[in-house]
């Protein structure tokens, strides 16, 4: 049955850029709204800029603007992100907005009604030199409870432990360095202690929603139990700070603002408030604690304590819908460490972009290593090179770029019809993808996926239509067996396109639209839908090429560089110096220039050959070329003689003294490269148009082995080895 969603991803706080941590939570709900969509089912994405709180003032005020200005400046960043990565909301407001105030002030005072808001003087931290209250994030110390040294005046981020300022030890003010001293003020607190929000709250965190799904992954509810604790106990929350302070004003309290962590929540439903009167839906209805809309967060695991506690208790106590499912990640680190400018080991959103890099790239390398646990996620150059190239351009793309153009050649076009068989079991497997999805276990519907692409490539290449082509026109049960082939792997690659729509959206509404015809993008019922015939097939996709990851990752490394530069100087000197002394060395020179002395390595069993120039290397011409065909040839021991396709339109004749090394049928099928530009040699067995690339030693008595040289699959012929 159809099912309807409110859907949310946390508040990017807008004192800043947007950074990649916010990019992979944005593209982890976007995958999943996508998939619910095309489901069939109604989701309502909303977002929004936590645009409170004291940070905000702070900076503003020492850059010399308005608080609202700078969130201004933030938020006209936000769409070139959002629009980069495919990200696509329904709507984005803003905490700084008259619906948030309206809302807010409602459940306060709702809240209040209920006899759960407290009013106490408490002695608060102050800050002498700058004659303020100190926000909890703006006083450091040691940790109460693991003695972890520099912690924020709330929270522990190293043991977890929630505590209030005045617990912390030798406390400073992060302002200004001064000790902060206590003064008293009123405040206002939740009473998250009363017995009814704990009963509640043992529930809700213990409860699934309509459909059978926890509320809580499992981690996350075991930290919960924690903080429960087996006596049931929670401290209240200060919900209120003194002025000044940039936020919304406590209804019937001069000088009182909300702490930006009762307003920011309520900006998802401010968000979606906006958005309903905007395009006429009824928000109070959707949100009707008694209705079917679901409601789902998508949040980091820094801000578990928040959602899964306070959120769900100031709405289920102000009367209003909770919500019924939180999705937790983790942080996203590079090569196992955690990002950091200093060290260069920071990604840029916007800088990713600005190289040129395929934003679809990053969305399959995320999907491909996200889990339904609370998960750290590693962003490995080599393995982002690795995993892009093989699994989108060698295994998925590959398929319609090498069927597709059978089609068309022999065919016109014309696909064969469905084989039934085949539409039963990528059902069966779509159905498999369609439940990893919906559970955000993406990595197992990418591995599911790129399993039946390696099915589909390992058919197609068994069957071997380059050969079947030779004689498809004057065969006819060869005519109709290449086109039952080369149709079923374009069956395959549609199957897999609709399956990777959540992931891949720009690149799939291509195929939807220049190959298959349609007018719109895939659903998930277009997986098995028997297709009549395709379009001439264009470019999909480039594989990644290493030098944008080398300035992706140029900027963020330079300053780190040249501090290394710095601290090596010495060092490097003294090398030099310490060079004047080794025998054999100039006065002077580098270690490294020494002669060689004593017995040198041969690589391969012979030595490097002369150096050349770039120049001298860019006169042979290298393709990648295709074994069409292969045969031993009459009269040589040595010789196999290969038919190579260098995508020329034409065939090669070639012959190559590997026959020691290989049978025929081990190569047909085959890429190899092939030297182009070689002049032809006449041979008494005919004319060698060229040469294939084999690799050896030197001593072939007692290092025996040829191996012929084969490019990764997605590799085409004609393509040029640079």
């Amino acid at each position: 049955m159809p099912r309807t969603f409110f859907v949310t991803t946390a508040l990017p706080y807008a004192n800043g850029s947007f950074h990649v941590g916010h990019i992979m939570e944005y593209i982890q709900a976007d995958i999943w709204v996508r998939f619910m969509r095309s489901q069939g089912h109604t989701v309502h994405f909303v977002g929004a800029d936590d645009a409170h709180g004291a940070p905000i003032m702070l900076k503003a005020e020492s850059e010399g603007v308005t608080p609202e200005a700078l969130v201004g400046r933030y938020a006209a960043e936000r769409p070139q992100y959002l629009n980069g990565f495919h990200i696509r909301f329904d709507h984005w407001h803003s905490t700084h907005s008259p619906e948030n105030v309206a809302l807010s002030q409602d459940i306060y005072r709702r809240l209040r009604a209920a006899d759960l808001i407290d009013s106490r003087v408490i002695e608060q931290f102050y800050d002498p030199v700058k004659n303020m209250f100190l926000p909890d994030r703006y006083i450091k110390g040691t940790c109460p409870r693991c003695k972890a040294a520099d912690q924020y005046g709330d929270s522990c981020e190293v043991c977890g432990a929630v505590y209030a300022p005045t617990d912390l030890i030798d406390p400073y003010s992060t302002i200004t360095g001064a000790t902060p001293v206590l003064k008293s003020s009123e405040h206002f607190f939740f009473k998250l202690s009363d017995p009814r929000c704990v009963a509640f709250l043992q529930e809700w965190t213990a409860g699934r929603n309509a459909h059978g799904t926890p509320h809580l992954q499992p981690e996350v509810y075991a930290k919960t139990r924690e903080w429960l604790g087996e006596d049931g106990k929670l401290a209240d929350w200060d919900i209120s700070r003194d002025e000044p302070y940039f936020g919304i004003p406590v209804p019937d309290a001069p000088g009182k603002y909300f702490y930006v962590w009762l307003d920011a929540p309520v900006g998802y439903l401010a968000s979606f408030k906006a958005y309903c009167d905007r395009t006429g839906l009824d928000f109070d209805a959707l949100l009707d604690p008694a209705g079917s809309t679901e409601q789902v967060h998508f949040i980091g695991k820094d801000i578990v304590y928040f959602h899964a506690l306070f959120w769900p208790a100031m709405l289920h106590f102000s009367g209003r819908k909770t919500p019924d499912q939180l999705n937790v990640h983790g942080f996203i680190t590079v090569s196992g460490a955690k990002m950091s400018k200093s060290r260069g080991t920071g990604i840029s959103p916007l800088r990713y972009l600005e190289t040129g890099m395929n934003p679809e790239w990053l969305r399959y390398y995320i999907a491909a290593k996200l889990n339904a646990r609370v998960e750290d996620v590693d962003f490995n150059p080599d393995d982002f090179v690795a995993r892009v190239n093989s699994d989108l351009v060698g295994k998925y793309v590959n398929i319609a770029s090498r069927a597709a153009n059978f089609i068309h050649k022999h065919f016109e076009g014309e696909l064969a019809a469905a084989d039934a068989d085949f539409a039963n079991e990528i059902s069966e497997i779509a159905a498999g993808v369609a439940a990893a999805y919906e559970a955000r276990e993406y990595g197992r519907a990418i591995r599911e996926v790129m399993a039946l692409a390696d099915r589909i490539n390992q058919v197609f290449d068994t069957a071997q239509p380059w050969v079947m082509a030779r004689s498809a026109a004057a065969d006819a049960v060869q005519r109709q067996a290449l086109h039952r082939v080369c149709s079923q792997a374009i069956a395959g690659f549609k199957a897999l396109s609709v399956m990777l729509a959540p992931v891949l959206p720009a690149l799939t509404s291509r195929v939807a639209r220049e190959l298959f015809g349609l007018d719109r993008d895939f659903v998930w019922s277009d997986v098995a839908e028997p297709t009549a015939r395709i379009a001439t097939y264009q470019h999909l996709m480039q594989r990644v090429d290493s030098k944008q990851l080398d300035a992706l990752f140029d900027a963020a490394s330079a300053a780190a560089k040249a501090g290394a530069a710095a601290q090596a100087a010495v060092p490097a000197a003294a090398a030099r110096d310490a060079a004047a002394s080794v025998p054999g060395n100039a006065a002077g020179a580098p270690i490294g220039d020494a002669e060689p002395t004593g017995d040198v390595p041969q690589p391969g069993g012979e030595a490097v050959a002369p150096t050349i120039t770039i120049d001298d290397f860019a006169k042979v011409d290298l393709r990648i070329a295709r074994i069409v065909a292969c045969e031993h040839v009459e009269g040589a021991k040595k010789l196999l003689r290969l038919t190579l396709d260098a995508g020329e339109g034409r065939t090669r004749n070639v012959f190559s003294g590997i026959r020691s090394a290989y049978e025929p049928e081990q190569l047909v099928g085959k890429l190899t490269v092939l030297v182009a530009n070689l002049a032809p040699r006449k041979m008494k067995f005919g004319v060698s148009e060229g040469m294939v690339l084999a690799a050896s030693d030197a001593d072939e008595k007692n290092n025996p082995g040829i191996y012929v040289l084969e490019p990764w699959p997605g590799a085409q012929p004609g393509m040029r080895v640079r």
